[in-house]
């Protein structure tokens, strides 16, 4: 019974998470979008950031330097607790971290360890494989969700390009959307859960 209410739940929170992605408009340099679902002790959580704000470009790796800078950001994603920082009296853990390098347009998808891809150029400076893009997803589990007062963006002392986020929130209590800013990185939630 429980697989199954995680399952309605985390189809209803993509559902929402989908078209409120979708309504924040293209890809923007400086803002990234953070998908929260909390259900009873579990917290799943969606980043997505273009690859300027976490690496500082957004081609197809093409030298030692530019493979290490993405693998050094991977690594760095997959510690969700030291970019999303949730109080201690919430017992968070995580469960399940994943992170990754998308590629959109002709290249289609690129994993952080792919390097057959190299970036081009046109006459205009365009990039030939458009836009990358870092993708991480996680899970945890929180002995204490309703203590999660607040939310604490060490995201942003951690990339030093990332300006912005869109953090949408679907808990039993509903849905909310925040934007969050480099000069204000902590996000109330008191009464929210």
């Amino acid at each position: 019974m429980i697989k199954r209410t995680l399952l309605v739940f985390t189809s209803l929170a993509t559902t929402v998470f989908a078209s409120e992605t979708r309504s924040l408009g293209a890809h923007e340099h400086g803002v990234g979008v953070l998908n929260i679902a909390v259900d009873d002790t579990t917290v799943f959580m969606e980043f997505h950031a273009p690859g300027a704000d976490i690496v500082g470009f957004e081609y197809a790796a093409v030298n030692a330097e530019d493979r290490n800078a993405i693998d050094t950001a991977l690594a760095t994603l997959a510690r969700p607790l030291k970019l999303f920082i949730l109080p201690a009296a919430a017992e968070c853990s995580v469960v399940q971290a994943s992170a990754e390098l998308e590629g959109e347009g002709a290249h289609g998808e690129q994993h952080a360890h792919e390097e057959d891809h190299a970036h081009e150029h046109d006459e205009h400076g365009a990039n030939e494989a458009g836009h990358t893009e870092f993708h991480a997803e996680y899970t945890l589990t929180c002995a204490n969700a309703d203590a999660i007062t607040e939310i604490s963006f060490g995201y942003f002392d951690t990339f030093s390009n990332a300006r912005e986020l869109e953090v949408q929130i679907v808990s039993e209590t509903g849905a909310q959307a925040f934007e969050v800013e480099r000069d204000e990185p902590t996000l109330d939630l008191r009464g929210f859960f």
